[in-house]
């Protein structure tokens, strides 16, 4: 799937209650749920992702990748990259209820 990339630098808590650091991509919960695990194909952002936020700028096909540096996020620009989904959301509910077993 190709998806607009934009980069963000701001730390703080995400909407799924971790920290925001690198690996850690916002998205638009009804295309890539929290929870979704990615891996970005194109050089530059390559590599395994977690949505674990969303943000009010991210509607659509879009991800926000979390860079430490906002330099290198200013840098980032927007940018068209392919995606691969590798696991779709997660539900904290089901994990719990398997981990009590």
């Amino acid at each position: 799937m190709n998806v607009k990339a934009t980069a963000y630098c701001q730390t703080g808590t995400t909407q799924s209650g971790t920290k925001a650091r690198t690996g850690i991509v916002a998205a638009d919960p009804e295309v890539l749920p929290v929870g979704t695990v990615l891996r970005v194909l194109d050089r530059g952002p390559s590599g395994i992702y977690t949505v674990m936020d969303t943000g009010s700028a991210v509607k659509g096909r879009h991800i926000d990748i979390f860079i430490p540096s906002c330099q290198a996020a200013e840098r980032f620009g927007v940018r068209t990259v392919r995606v691969q989904v590798l696991r779709r959301g997660w539900d904290p509910k089901a994990t719990l209820a398997e981990s009590s077993y």
